[in-house]
């Protein structure tokens, strides 16, 4: 192995893994931190999975319910993440799940509510245009957004 034992790296990994939920991407890059590379890499990889540490679909659960309900993102920009960080089709099938359509309502209700306050002194059109920006920067879809604000005037 490297400077660190199996057991060294599995125990550090294993603390790293309790803490939040980790995708492979994560771990493989925590382990070149702490110089565990190649076959030993894959060998502790296997063992957290193995011992229940690390689950990726668990982990797109977690990722989809976390920035829907918390940073109140829309699904194009959680699936866009969720692909950055390498998780598999199924797993983001799954984590996606978590993502409910009335979510998705009220976080365009709270977005539209704290922005409308910031950009209320601009021309109508300007607003929109503004709006709709603001929304697709953070994951919502144009037709969504379109239908949404449509209602909210």
């Amino acid at each position: 192995m490297s400077a660190l034992t199996f057991e060294q790296a599995l125990s550090k990994l294993q603390r790293y893994c309790a803490y939040q939920e980790r995708c492979h991407q994560e771990v493989r890059n925590k382990l070149i931190r702490i110089k565990v590379f190649g076959e030993d890499q894959d060998e502790v990889i296997n063992a957290l999975i193995a011992e229940g540490f690390l689950n990726e679909e668990r982990y797109a659960r977690t990722f989809v319910s976390g920035k829907s309900r918390i940073k109140r993102w829309g699904e194009v920009k959680i699936l866009a993440q969720l692909r950055a960080k390498g998780i598999s089709d199924y797993c983001i099938r799954k984590g996606m799940e978590e993502y409910e359509d009335a979510l998705k309502l009220d976080n365009m209700r709270y977005w539209f509510v704290k922005w409308s306050d910031q950009y209320n002194n601009l021309e109508p059109f300007l607003f929109k245009d503004k709006i709709l920006k603001m929304y697709i920067s953070k994951g919502f879809r144009v037709e969504e957004v379109l239908s949404f604000l449509k209602s909210e005037s």
